[in-house]
């Protein structure tokens, strides 16, 4: 033992000063870190353990929060909450409450619930309940429900014209329910000309309030029907199924709208979406971020985020970039401002609404640069970032809404500009040759 100190210490003098000076520091150190211990008291008349538990104060906990996003001990009013509505968007009875989807390139299941902010766990007891759900097709149609918390409720998946799943929550699961349906499909077409407006006009050509709502997402990408004006013509083709002479339910196949002499199209091809004569797609690309760069996000989308004080469910119904106030602030895609104003939690903020599908806000600004009833592109600069309102700290809020749900704007499917290719665009132009002549004007 003593010949192999002697050894050590003869290699540690032959080595140069520096290297002797930062190896002896490391040895020190790392001897102190092996031997040190934090003394802690314990009162021995005290069998009972250190309380473990901090309770703060109301007050207290705003300084806890993730820098620069919005308190959560404190909600947003309901006039921020409002996205502005207008006679287009009524929906009935049966439909209030439904969030629908159609099913395309590269979705699943899990991606497709997941950008709502539906719990994994119950994604999974869906896909246990029935396990087709993993193959969702292009074109196919799901819609759903939300329990009050914001649980899911029901789940139905419209497999094919012929057969509809239903899933139901129940104590311990989800319960799958089978429909066939046993109609005969029928073609009809609807046509008529603009009077008051349009949803007056089409409801007396014959088309029900759901079929008008898809006729205006149809076209959305085209034509702002709030400027539809008196004499202007539709012509709308519905694929209806009947049932004892009743109606039971319908889809869209095309549309022929003139507007100011000028005619404008949208047929639907096999993966249930929406195009030109041409084959080119009618959506408008959006941006994933609201920002020329990335910023850090320092609060995310989180539907069911707590209240630490009540308990109670608090919703975080964006995502939080913190940023430099004068950050400029973008438009993520075409669209019309709906407001532009101060709020008191919100500050100064931003809406934009995109087609009749997708609405954008953003938040905490310190400067407006558009007004409400103006055009915006993608990539415009609509606002400085700031932080304005109820904030912790200098950041944008972010929120994108589809169908009026707010969905995860980092994971949210967005519209992209795209048109049909190859096979699929040959398929389509055959199914036009079938479809336009019908779309007439009488």
């Amino acid at each position: 033992m003593q010949q192999i100190a002697r050894s050590v210490a003869l290699a540690f003098n032959n080595l140069p000063r520096p290297h002797r000076v930062m190896l002896g520091s490391f040895t020190v150190l790392t001897f102190a870190v092996a031997v040190w211990r934090p003394y802690v008291y314990h009162p021995e008349s005290s069998p009972t353990p250190i309380v473990k538990t901090i309770e703060l104060h109301q007050n207290e906990i705003r300084s806890l929060l993730p820098e620069a996003s919005e308190p959560i001990d404190q909600t947003m009013p309901d006039e921020v909450e409002d996205i502005p509505q207008d006679e287009l968007d009524d929906k009935t009875a049966n439909e209030a409450g439904v969030h629908e989807y159609v099913v395309s390139t590269g979705d699943t299941l899990s991606s497709i619930l997941n950008q709502y902010g539906i719990d994994m766990g119950d994604i999974t007891q869906l896909a246990s309940a029935d396990k087709e759900l993993r193959n969702l097709k292009i074109g196919q149609q799901i819609s759903w429900t939300l329990t009050p918390e914001g649980d899911l409720q029901r789940l139905t998946w419209e497999m094919s014209r012929r057969e509809t799943r239903t899933y139901d929550r129940t104590a311990s699961g989800f319960k799958m329910s089978s429909e066939l349906q046993k109609g005969d499909w029928v073609n009809a077409v609807l046509n008529g000309t603009v009077g008051a407006s349009f949803v007056s006009s089409a409801k007396q050509a014959g088309l029900t309030s759901a079929e008008i709502g898809a006729v205006i997402k149809a076209m959305q990408w085209q034509m702002d029907f709030r400027k539809l004006k008196k004499g202007d013509e539709f012509s709308v083709l519905m694929s209806r199924e009947m049932l004892d002479g009743k109606r039971e339910q319908s889809q869209l196949l095309g549309v022929r709208l003139r507007s100011a002499g000028k005619d404008y199209y949208a047929i639907r091809a096999e993966d249930g979406k929406f195009y030109d004569r041409n084959g080119t797609g009618l959506a408008k690309g959006f941006l994933r971020f609201p920002t020329s760069k990335q910023f850090r996000v320092s609060s995310n989308f989180n539907p069911r985020r707590l209240n630490p004080v009540t308990g109670r469910i608090a919703p975080h119904k964006g995502v939080d970039f913190a940023m430099p106030q004068g950050t400029p602030v973008l438009a993520v895609g075409d669209g019309e401002v709906v407001v532009a104003k101060r709020s008191g939690a919100a500050g100064y903020y931003v809406a934009v609404r995109h087609g009749r599908t997708y609405t954008t806000r953003y938040m905490h600004l310190r400067k407006l640069l558009v007004k409400p009833g103006q055009k915006v592109k993608r990539g415009d600069r609509i606002a400085l970032s700031g932080n304005t309102g109820r904030s912790t700290g200098p950041h944008l809020h972010y929120e994108v809404w589809i169908n009026q749900q707010a969905v995860n704007p980092l994971t949210a499917k967005l519209p992209r500009t795209e048109g049909l290719t190859g096979s699929d665009r040959r398929d389509y132009l055959a199914q036009v040759k079938e479809v336009v002549p019908q779309l007439r004007f009488d």
